[in-house]
C-alpha cells in the first residue's frame, strides 16, 4: 500500500515547489465546487501551515541574525544602507501611486456598516514611539510575541557581544543556525498541503459575493499593487543594477509573493523569505538582517490601502482634498505603514489616524475599517504579498548594485 502511494506522489515530489504549491492552489479551488463541506474540513492544514511558520520564525531571525554578526569578518561590507533607502523610497512611491490613483479614478462608499472593534492610534508620534519601546521589550517576551524589532536589537547586541568569545562558542551559534534553518526547510516542504488548506477554507467561508459590492474600491487598492508590483519597483531595481530588472521581479514574485498571499502575514513569510534568498545566494550579513526588518518596516502595499481607502472616505463625505494636502498623506502613510505588524489586517486599523487629518470622525471611521475588512480576503492577501516579495527584491537589487561595484 505504502509503495503504491510513493509511486503516485513521487512525481509529484520531483517538481519545482512552485509547482507543488500552485498544484495545491488548484486542488483548493475544484474541492470547493465539488464539496464545499469538505474544503471547510481541511481548514486546518492551513492552521497548521501559519502556526508552524509564525513558531519557527521568531526563533530563526534570533539565532540566524546573532550567528551572522558573531561570525562577521572585520571589514566585510554588509549592503544594509541600500536597502533601507529602498524600503523608504519604494514605501513613499506606492503611497504617491495611491494618491493619484485615486484621484483619477474617485471612489464613494456606502457606510452603512456597523461599527467594528479596535484601537486604532491617535496619530503618526504614537505609532514611532510604540515602535521605539516595541525595541527594547524583554527578549523572552518578544519571542513568545513575535515581535520582530525587539528580536532584532538582542540579536545583534548578543550577536556583537559574541564577536570576541571563542571559535568553539561561535561555531556553537552557527550549527544551531544551521539546524534551526533545516526545521524550517522541513517546514517549508509542507507548504502546498498548507496552502491546498488556506484556498478551499478562504473560498468555502468567503467566496466572491461579499466583494462585489466593494469592486471598485478593491480594484483600485488591487490595480495600484500591481503597477507598483510590475512598474514602480522595477524601475527602483533598474536604477540599482542597470539591467532587464524582470527576471528578478517575477524570481521574487513566484518565490515569495505566491506563500505571502495565502498566510496573510509577513512576520509567517520570514522563513520563506530567507530560504529565498538563499537560494538566490544573497549576501548572508545582508538579508539575515533586511528580510526580518522589511517585514516589519516595508509596508508599500499598507500604504496603499491607507492611502485609497482615506481619499475614498473624503470623496464619499464630499471632503475637497488639495494635491499638497494629498502629499502629506502620502508621507503620513508611509510614516504609519512603517509600524504596521507584519500580521494580517494590520493596516486598517491605522485608517482611522489618516482620516484624522480630514476631520472624519472616529465613528464614520470605524465604518470604513469594517468595510476594510470585508474586502480583505483579496485586499490584505495582495498587500501581503507586495510587502513581502519587495523585502527580498530590493535586498537582492542591494546586493547585485554592491556586487557590480566590487567587480
Amino acid at each position: 500500500m505504502f509503495s503504491g502511494l510513493s509511486s503516485v506522489f513521487h512525481p509529484l515530489m520531483r517538481l519545482s515547489l512552485v509547482s507543488q504549491i500552485a498544484i495545491g492552489i488548484a486542488a483548493g479551488v475544484l474541492l470547493v465546487f465539488i464539496s464545499p463541506e469538505a474544503a471547510g474540513s481541511v481548514a486546518l492544514l492551513g492552521q497548521l501551515f501559519v502556526s508552524a511558520l509564525k513558531a519557527v520564525a521568531p526563533v530563526l531571525v534570533f539565532v540566524l541574525v546573532a550567528a551572522a554578526i558573531a561570525g562577521h569578518t572585520k571589514g566585510q561590507p554588509t549592503h544594509i544602507r541600500g536597502v533601507l533607502m529602498l524600503y523608504i523610497i519604494g514605501t513613499l512611491a506606492a503611497a504617491l501611486v495611491a494618491v493619484v490613483a485615486s484621484f483619477l479614478i474617485p471612489t464613494e462608499l456606502t457606510l452603512d456598516l456597523s461599527e467594528v472593534s479596535g484601537n486604532p492610534p491617535s496619530g503618526v508620534v504614537e505609532i514611532l514611539k510604540n515602535l521605539v519601546l516595541s525595541a527594547v521589550a524583554n527578549p523572552v517576551t518578544a519571542l513568545m510575541e513575535a515581535n520582530f524589532i525587539a528580536i532584532l536589537v538582542w540579536a545583534v547586541g548578543l550577536g556583537f557581544m559574541l564577536r570576541n568569545a571563542s571559535d568553539s562558542t561561535r561555531q556553537g551559534l552557527n550549527d544551531l543556525s544551521e539546524a534551526v534553518s533545516g526545521i524550517v526547510r522541513g517546514v517549508i516542504n509542507l507548504a502546498p498541503l498548507g496552502i491546498f488548506g488556506l484556498v478551499a477554507n478562504t473560498l468555502a467561508e468567503s467566496g466572491l459575493g461579499a466583494l462585489l459590492e466593494y469592486g471598485q474600491l478593491l480594484g483600485v487598492i488591487v490595480g495600484c499593487m500591481l503597477f507598483v508590483a510590475l512598474v514602480t519597483n522595477p524601475l527602483l531595481v533598474f536604477w540599482q543594477t542597470r539591467s532587464n530588472p524582470y527576471p528578478l521581479v517575477f524570481e521574487c514574485l513566484r518565490g515569495s509573493a505566491i506563500t505571502a498571499f495565502f498566510t496573510r502575514s509577513s512576520a509567517a513569510n520570514i522563513p520563506v523569505n530567507l530560504a529565498l534568498c538563499e537560494r538566490m545566494k544573497l549576501d548572508t550579513d545582508t538579508y539575515s538582517i533586511s528580510i526580518p526588518l522589511g517585514a516589519t518596516i516595508n509596508m508599500a502595499g499598507a500604504a496603499i490601502t491607507i492611502s485609497v481607502i482615506t481619499l475614498a472616505t473624503a470623496h464619499t463625505l464630499g471632503i475637497p482634498v488639495d494635491f499638497p494636502t494629498a502629499l502629506i498623506l502620502c508621507v503620513v502613510s508611509a510614516l504609519a505603514a512603517c509600524g504596521v505588524s507584519g500580521v494580517a489586517g494590520g493596516s486598517l486599523l491605522l485608517i482611522p489616524m489618516a482620516t484624522s487629518l480630514f476631520g472624519v470622525p472616529v465613528e464614520i471611521a470605524m465604518q470604513v475599517v469594517a468595510i476594510g475588512f470585508v474586502i480583505s480576503v483579496v485586499q490584505d492577501s495582495t498587500e501581503t504579498a507586495l510587502n513581502s516579495s519587495t523585502d527580498v527584491l530590493f535586498t537582492a537589487a542591494a546586493c547585485r548594485r554592491a556586487e557590480a561595484k566590487q567587480e
